[in-house]
């Protein structure tokens, strides 16, 4: 495909002598788009060639040359220069690249060679799978999906919270109630009761509490009793968790939680200990951050037991000698954001290479909060994953009832669209924002959401289906794709690869998200101001092979977001 950036930036940099990949990187796609398909900011090249920026764009417009006939026109406007490229090679180049790719459109070799953890979902065990983890496990298989078609090796890690004080609760919880819960039959339910009450008994009586933390120890010890009766929580609560995992379709490559890190953490203890960093706080060990006007980070509690630092702080060193990553990418909540920064910093005196620690990244998501404020755990205040997305399916099957009783294939068809408008919901915007829990929003089948979007795919299948054929590239006239509704189609479909790139490159899924509802948008408008089927041969071949092309990208972005397209509505 002809990268048109690249051959501005090229002729640019001809007449400039100044390095291509800078020009490139100033090459913007202008938001009005009667400024041009392209511009460039003549103001950036003011210092080193000292001229004035109108002057400079004047002098490149009359010494630029466009091999291929590629260029409509170029203007200058107050020092920018704007390129318009011809509407019949924009066409062409898009739909040949359409015909070698199909699926693969947009895709890349860019990562190849480079591994890219990705640490996310990460539930607690023995505890309800809510809508707060919701956000993690998208956002995080979004990354996964969307650096693996950049060509990256990805490392997909479930890091369970199967360690932790909270167990030597529900040990403890078990041991005096045991009985009067039948955890075999609902295991997180009787679980969650068990973990309330205990917590409830923690906050009036101190010396319950510190029974619990002796039992956490007692665990990292190796007691057998309490090791026997952690491995049952931990079996029982993953087989809840996969009927959550199968209905989003997400999977693993690594399910090592933190306890897979209990005989890993004296290294790290060691290492720090060996440097002098490990200081005496109130009876812990801390290693001291006030140079970095942070609170020390704490490596070992008062009764000997780890931490959440003294894990992740194993895990990194694990991850770095197993996977040798380019990166290592955390998806967690941004109440984590300082637990983050702290151990980012203590891992530069683990003795790793700064290519390990110097590419460790907190993705930050904001919080989905309840109507009435956060939603806790231990106040069984919490909306259940699971829960949701049934109903997400349950609700959608209600409309298909009203609307087209005789679907076939209804409940799948249900599921994929329940489920991608949950998922779709949770990516349109960008991650850190808080979101506000309401069924109504979350489940609105108008406007910019995951429906629609599968709608606009349907059509394009639809109308395919009633031509009985998909045009041959071969026969395509591009001539027939020049109308201002096809152009715009056309140059959406040129920017998906741009969207991908910038999605991975800011961490952010919500831009394939909205570019989606834009291709579907203007493919809309497109279908709405040009009939496709009954034209003349010519016209409705380039027609229906740009239909084609868009539903094709529809399902690639989508499946990028971990959504799932029906053929049919």
């Amino acid at each position: 495909m002809i990268d048109f950036k690249q051959n501005i930036s090229e002729q640019i940099s001809k007449i400039t002598n100044l390095p291509q990949e800078e020009i490139y990187e100033y090459i913007e796609v202008p938001s009005d788009e009667k400024m041009g398909d392209f511009s460039f900011p003549c103001f950036k090249l003011a210092k080193a060639l000292k001229k004035a920026p109108q002057m400079i764009a004047e002098d490149l417009k009359q010494k630029l040359e466009f091999k291929e006939n590629i260029m409509q026109k170029v203007e200058v406007v107050n020092g920018y220069l704007n390129f318009y490229i011809e509407p019949e090679v924009y066409a062409s180049t898009v739909l040949n690249e359409i015909s070698q790719k199909n699926e693969n459109y947009g895709k890349s070799d860019i990562g190849k060679g480079k591994t890219i953890t990705i640490d996310y979902s990460s539930p607690n065990i023995a505890k309800p799978f809510h809508i707060g983890h919701l956000r993690s496990t998208v956002i995080g298989n979004a990354l996964y999906k969307t650096y693996k078609f950049l060509g990256y090796n990805c490392v997909g890690i479930n890091h369970l919270g199967d360690y932790g004080t909270q167990f030597g609760k529900l040990i403890e919880g078990y041991k005096r109630w045991g009985t009067e819960y039948n955890i075999e039959e609902k295991p997180i339910d009787e679980l969650t009761k068990i973990y309330i009450r205990i917590n409830n008994l923690c906050k009036e009586d101190e010396s319950v509490l510190e029974e619990c933390r002796n039992n956490f120890k007692k665990l990292e010890d190796g007691d057998k009793y309490c090791v026997d009766l952690w491995t049952k929580f931990r079996e029982l609560s993953l087989k809840e968790f996969q009927r959550v995992y199968d209905l989003l379709d997400v999977t693993f490559d690594s399910w090592n939680g933190e306890a897979f890190y209990s005989d890993k953490m004296q290294e790290v203890i060691d290492i720090l200990d060996e440097k002098k960093l490990l200081k005496e706080s109130e009876g812990a060990r801390v290693v001291s951050l006030d140079d970095k006007d942070m609170p020390p980070c704490i490596i070992e509690k008062t009764n000997g037991s780890t931490t959440y630092a003294t894990r992740d702080l194993a895990a990194i060193l694990y991850r770095a000698r197993t996977y040798d990553f380019y990166k290592a990418l955390y998806v967690t909540s941004y109440e984590q954001i300082l637990h983050f920064k702290q151990i980012f910093e203590v891992a530069k005196d683990l003795n790793l290479d700064e290519k390990y620690t110097d590419n460790l990244v907190h993705i930050p998501f904001g919080m989905i909060l309840s109507k009435t404020g956060k939603m806790s755990t231990r106040d069984g205040n919490v909306i259940k994953l699971e829960e949701l997305l049934n109903e997400a399916i349950s609700r959608v099957e209600k409309i298909i009832e009203e609307k087209n009783p005789n679907l076939e294939n209804k409940e799948e068809i249900a599921k994929k669209i329940g489920i991608g408008a949950v998922i779709f919901n949770d990516l349109y915007n960008s991650r850190i924002k808080d979101e506000i829990f309401d069924w109504d929003t979350m489940l609105n089948f108008n406007g910019e959401t995951g429906p629609y979007i599968q709608y606009i795919y349907v059509r394009t299948k639809s109308l395919l289906d009633k031509a009985g054929y998909i045009p041959k590239i071969e026969e395509i006239d591009s001539s027939k794709l020049t109308d201002i509704n096809s152009s715009r189609v056309i140059k959406l479909i040129y920017g998906f690869s741009d969207s991908v790139k910038q999605s991975a490159e800011k961490y952010e899924p919500y831009i394939i998200a909205r570019y989606l509802v834009h291709l579907a948008q203007s493919f809309s408008s497109f279908y709405n101001e040009n009939k496709i089927i009954g034209e003349e041969k010519a016209i409705q071949d380039a027609r229906l092979y740009l239909t084609y092309a868009v539903g094709n990208i529809l399902k690639i972005g989508a499946g990028l977001l971990g959504i799932k397209m029906p053929d049919k509505m």
